[in-house]
C-alpha cells in the first residue's frame, strides 16, 4: 500500500494516517470502526482486522468515554501508540480508557499527543545501529523473532533519530511505518525528548516526564471515510 491507496472499507469505518511527515505524506494507516457494536465478538473483530490488513484497527466501544479495543490482523493489543493518537484525534477526547489504564490526550496545533506509561507497551528489542545509512539499507526484516526497533542517531545533540520497526509476528505486516509504542520505549530508555523519522517518511515526537510517563505526538490526517 502506498501513501494514499487504501482498501475499500465498509460503511462506518474511517481510515487515518497517523504520524504523517511535515509534508503531510506517509504516516501509518489506521482503521477506526466508529461503532464497535457492529462487530460484537472477538471473531468478527479479528476477521475485520485481517480483511483490512492494517498494522492496527481500532473498535470504538464508547465514543464519549474513549473506550476502545485495538486489534492487529492476528491479535488484540492492550496498548499501542499510533492507534491511540489516531483515535484521540478522530474522537476529539482528552481521555481514552484502556484495560491498562487511562491515556490522556491533547491537541497542540497540528499535533495530537497522548501520555502513557512505557510499561504498558509490548516488549521489543531496541537495537542501535552505527549510522543512518545502515538503518536505511535494510531491505527486509532482520532474522529473528519478536518485535524489533532499529535506530541510529541522525543528530544526537538535537535528539533526531532515524528508525525502522519490524513486528516479526507472521501476520502479513513486514514493517511498521510508524510505531508510537517503540518511540515511547526508546525515549524512556534514553531519558530525553526525541524527533524520530521512521519508515519512509513518518515523524514521531516524544517527551518523557519526571513521573515516568512519556508523551507521544504526531500529525493525523483522514485518508478515507466509509
Amino acid at each position: 500500500m502506498n501513501d494514499y491507496d487504501v482498501p475499500d472499507v465498509p460503511d462506518g469505518i474511517d481510515v487515518l494516517r497517523v504520524f504523517c511527515g511535515p509534508d503531510g505524506r506517509h504516516g501509518n494507516a489506521l482503521g477506526v470502526v466508529r461503532d464497535g457494536r457492529r462487530y460484537p465478538d472477538n471473531e468478527s473483530r479479528q476477521a475485520l482486522a485481517r480483511k483490512l490488513g492494517f498494522s492496527e484497527t481500532v473498535f470504538v466501544d464508547d465514543p464519549e468515554r474513549g473506550n476502545v479495543d485495538i486489534r492487529t490482523p492476528g491479535l488484540r493489543l492492550p496498548f499501542a501508540g499510533h492507534p491511540l493518537v489516531g483515535a484521540a484525534w478522530l474522537l476529539d477526547l482528552e481521555v481514552l480508557e484502556l484495560p491498562v489504564g487511562d491515556v490522556f490526550a491533547r491537541q497542540d496545533g497540528e499535533f495530537t499527543w497522548i501520555t502513557a506509561r512505557p510499561e504498558w507497551a509490548a516488549p521489543r528489542t531496541l537495537e542501535r545501529y552505527a549510522s543512518v545509512a545502515e538503518v536505511e539499507a535494510l531491505t527486509e526484516p532482520p532474522p529473528g523473532r519478536g518485535r524489533l526497533y532499529v535506530w541510529a542517531w541522525e543528530d544526537e545533540a538535537a535528539g533526531r533519530v532515524r528508525a525502522r520497526a519490524f513486528p516479526r509476528r507472521d501476520d502479513g505486516i513486514d514493517e511498521d511505518e510508524a510505531t508510537g509504542a517503540a518511540a515511547m520505549l526508546l525515549s524512556a530508555e534514553l531519558g530525553r525528548a526525541l524527533n524520530i523519522a521512521q519508515g519512509r517518511g513518518s515523524q514521531i515526537l516524544t517527551a518523557p516526564a519526571p513521573d515516568g510517563t512519556v508523551e507521544i505526538g504526531g500529525r493525523v490526517l483522514l485518508a478515507a471515510k466509509g
